[in-house]
Order: C-alpha cells, then structure tokens, then sequence
C-alpha cells in the first residue's frame, strides 16, 4: 500500500480506512482524513489555571493564596507571598520559581492566584 496515513496521536503507520474514518490499530484514534494536523496542534496545547481559573503564563508574576509547608524548611512559605517570573512545567507541581530569600521552589497552581 503506497499510500500509508500516519497517525497523528502515536505517529504508526499501522493505520487502516473505516468508512470516512481513519483508525490507528496501535492506539485506537480515529479522526477524519486532512485532520491531522489540527489534532497535532490540539494534543500539545496544555492550558494551566490559577485558583481563580485566570490561564498562567511563563513569566507571569502570582501570589500565594495559603501557608504552604515546605518539606526540609524551618518555616512555611507565607500567604501572600509574590512570586515572579514563573516557568510553567508538566507534571503535579506546575509552576517552578525561584523566590527571594527562599531559593527555587516548585508550586502546584491551585495555591496561587495571579498578581
């Protein structure tokens, strides 16, 4: 078969036709063919919110809205703290930062709210 579709999900080429649909035998995706580009650009789009459901960006300043324990520090970081230049990362602590008189710290979003 010379003309193999590629999955956009999983990039196979172990695909096959189903009616108007295109379906990826090795994850399952199904999608419409010229549609590969839109899911390609859909599937790495990752939009992370503040507890006030404000989107963050990189080197946005935020606040923290509670005491947060910190694992290995003597004292809690303090509600009410700014932090800026935030870096947005993957993963359960979404925000890396580095925070004067602290060092860098990895915050979860839904503790900060944007300033």
């Amino acid at each position: 078969m010379s003309d193999t579709v590629i999955c956009p999900k999983c990039h196979s080429d172990l695909t096959y036709p189903d009616g108007s649909l295109i379906i990826c035998s090795q994850c399952f995706h199904e999608w419409q063919p010229g549609e590969e580009k839109v899911e390609q650009e859909g599937d790495t789009v990752t939009k992370i919110m503040d507890s006030n459901g404000n989107e963050l960006k990189d080197g946005d300043s935020v606040v923290i809205i509670k005491d947060l324990p910190v694992k290995g520090a003597p004292k809690p970081l303090k509600a009410g703290t700014k932090v800026k230049n935030i870096r947005l990362t993957d993963g359960d602590h979404n925000i890396d930062c580095r925070i004067e008189g602290f060092g860098s710290v990895g915050l979860k979003s839904e503790f900060v709210k944007k300033a």
